[in-house]
C-alpha cells in the first residue's frame, strides 16, 4: 500500500460517517466502502447488470439504481440472497478499495469499514484500527432518527453486527461518541495528531 492505513469502524449509528468527514477535512485521504457500494449499486453502476441477472427486476428502481429497501427485506429473509449479493459486491468494493488507497496522496489513508472486523478482508491492509463508539441505545435513538426504522429494525440491524464489547476489544484506538458533533470532532483532531507523530517516528 502506498500510504499506512487506518481502518475506521463502528456499529450502525455511531458516527463513523462524521468522523471520516473531520479525518477529510484535516486533508487526511478518505476511502469509504459504503460510498463504493452506492456507486456500485447507483443507477448504471457497475454491480446493477449482475444484481439484475441474480435477483430479477423486483430489487431494480425504476431509474435502474438498487431498490434497497426490497433488496434489504429481501436479505433479511434469506440468508442465502445475503450471501449471494456478497459473493457479487464484495469482490467489486473491495477492489475499488485497495484502487484508491493506491492512488491517494498525503501522510496516511483513512479506510472506513462498516464490517471491518466481521469481513476480515481488509485487516491485511491496516497499521492500525480505529473504533468510533457510542451507547447501543444511542445507536438506536440516532437511527431511528436519521433512517425511519423502527427500534426492533435497528435492532435487528445491530444484532446481525458484531457485539459492541467485541469490537472494542479488537480495536486498537477508541473514539467515544456518547457527546456531541464539536466533541468528536476534537477527538478526530487528537487521533490525527497521534497517528501523525507516530508516523513520523515510524512506530506503527
Amino acid at each position: 500500500m502506498a500510504l499506512p492505513v487506518i481502518g475506521l469502524t463502528g456499529g450502525i449509528g455511531s458516527g463513523k460517517s462524521a468522523a471520516a468527514e473531520r479525518f477529510a477535512e484535516l486533508g487526511v485521504a478518505v476511502v469509504d466502502t459504503d460510498q463504493i457500494a452506492h456507486r456500485l449499486t447507483g443507477a448504471g453502476g457497475a454491480a446493477m447488470a449482475a444484481i439484475a441477472r441474480e435477483f430479477g427486476s423486483e430489487v431494480v428502481a425504476a431509474d435502474g439504481a438498487l431498490d434497497r429497501a426490497a433488496m434489504r427485506q429481501r436479505v433479511f429473509a434469506d440468508p442465502d440472497s445475503k450471501r449471494r449479493l456478497e459473493a457479487i459486491l464484495h469482490p467489486a468494493i473491495y477492489d475499488e478499495s485497495v484502487r484508491q488507497l493506491q492512488a491517494a496522496r498525503g501522510d496516511y489513508a483513512v479506510l472506513v469499514v462498516p464490517l471491518l472486523f466481521e469481513s476480515e478482508r481488509y485487516l491485511p491492509l491496516l497499521a492500525r484500527s480505529l473504533v468510533v463508539d457510542c451507547s447501543e441505545d444511542a445507536q438506536v435513538a440516532r437511527v431511528m432518527r436519521r433512517n425511519g426504522f423502527t427500534e426492533s429494525a435497528v435492532r435487528a440491524i445491530m444484532a446481525a453486527q458484531l457485539p459492541r464489547a467485541e469490537r472494542l476489544r479488537r480495536a486498537d484506538d477508541v473514539i467515544d461518541n456518547n457527546g456531541g458533533l464539536a466533541e468528536l470532532r476534537l477527538q478526530v483532531d487528537a487521533k490525527h495528531g497521534y497517528y501523525l507523530a507516530n508516523l513520523v517516528n515510524a512506530m506503527f
